[in-house]
């Protein structure tokens, strides 16, 4: 008899997630199976994680080896994977020192503490960190403090202090919300989840000037854009700009949790003791990181990104031209949005699952795709057309 893995999960696990109904057991590239044998194309990716797709043979290789060897010791000492994968970020970033983590909350937790001190030091004890609304930051107390939505925010009032949260998009916005005690702005170059909102093409720039002006910090929050997902290693490359302080998870470890705080010399401040983490910068997933970021440099997976992309975004114009319940269609590199008009997001997921196409719900109008970055153009294709084929179901095309 086959086991109930979803009945017992309603058993035994907190309710924190709506789960899609299916149980995963295997994957490969960009294809998922589920415990019943029946095959997936994943426009989730593990919420943008599987950057190499699922168990891509450098990550596997790099895992299998490393755990054989060794896995966890301590930051009491040194490990070779953790300095490898820190030489490897420098030499890819304009950035000169890494802290690893487990996850892109756990970095920006860091991020923001590095700014604190910062304003301690530098700022009069400055502290205030000027966020963005519809921004995603991590499920800690305090990242939910700096993530600019309110819904996050209502079952855990009252907020922690020193976060103002400002409309995204808005230099004006932050230049007004900029006081004595502000030491740092800290944004998405991409808002993900907040349904993928892409600024103007000057506005990081401008909030780049405005911190020069007044000598506070610029965090960019790269957990979602790193690592390839815009077409580029990381977003600000395509911006114009350095921040002071970036951070990364997701796509760094291909599947292997990891989160890293990368910063100007000029910015390190931290000294022994001021931080630290049990897990964070073991040597497995570091080694899972440097396969990952390695295989992306030698093989140009940006460059490939770019190119995908351009079919990915045609193919979904495509789709608001043809339907007239399509509001809008957003995207940069693999990161891409459907808006629709009315709340149907949930009825479309519904019909694409049955027809074998994972995709993700951002807002009840807006559906979200983010493959991973290996995906082919025809996955593409296979992706859209079973897009079109449940919209079909739900709305007439225009034609008709």
């Amino acid at each position: 008899m086959m086991t109930d893995w979803q009945q017992l999960e309603s058993e035994y696990l907190l309710r924190t997630v709506s789960r899609v109904p299916v149980t995963l057991v295997k994957g490969e590239g960009a294809r998922v199976w589920d415990d019943a044998g029946r095959e997936y194309l994943d426009f989730v990716g593990g919420w943008a994680v599987n950057s190499l797709g699922h168990c891509h043979p450098a990550v596997v290789d790099a895992i299998t080896e490393q755990s054989r060897t060794l896995i966890q010791t301590s930051n009491q000492f040194f490990t070779i994977p953790q300095v490898r994968l820190a030489q490897l970020l420098v030499w890819s970033s304009c950035f000169q020192r890494v802290f690893f983590c487990n996850s892109g909350t756990e970095a920006n937790e860091a991020a923001i503490k590095l700014a604190r001190k910062f304003g301690k030091v530098r700022l009069r004890g400055a502290f205030e960190v000027i966020t963005a609304i519809n921004s995603f930051h991590g499920r800690t107390l305090a990242m939910v403090a700096a993530t600019g939505q309110e819904k996050y925010q209502r079952p855990y009032i009252p907020m922690p202090d020193g976060f103002v949260n400002v409309e995204y998009d808005d230099v004006a916005a932050i230049k007004k919300a900029t006081t004595a005690r502000t030491c740092a702005v800290m944004l998405e170059a991409v808002q993900g989840e907040g349904g993928v909102n892409i600024p103007q093409d000057n506005y990081l720039k401008e909030v780049r000037q405005w911190c020069d002006q007044k000598h506070i910090l610029l965090i960019l929050d790269e957990i979602q854009t790193g690592m390839g997902r815009m077409g580029s290693l990381f977003a600000y490359q395509q911006c114009e700009i350095e921040p002071d302080i970036m951070t990364l998870a997701k796509g760094l470890g291909s599947g292997v949790p990891i989160g890293a705080v990368l910063t100007k010399e000029e910015m390190s401040l931290f000294e022994p003791g001021d931080h630290g983490t049990t897990f964070g910068g073991n040597p497995l997933a570091c080694a899972a990181g440097y396969a990952t970021l390695k295989f992306m440099v030698d093989n140009r997976i940006p460059h490939q990104v770019s190119r995908v992309s351009k079919h990915l975004m045609d193919k979904l114009q495509g789709l608001q031209e043809k339907f007239p319940c399509v509001s809008d269609v957003r995207g940069r590199g693999l990161l891409a949005a459907i808006q629709f008009h009315e709340a149907i997001a949930d009825d479309v997921l519904l019909r694409c699952l049955k027809k074998g196409l994972l995709i993700n719900k951002v807002g009840p109008d807006i559906l979200r795709l983010m493959p991973p970055l290996i995906v082919a153009e025809s996955d593409v294709s296979q992706a859209v057309e079973i897009l079109q084929e449940a919209l079909m179901e739900v709305s007439k095309p225009k034609s008709l």
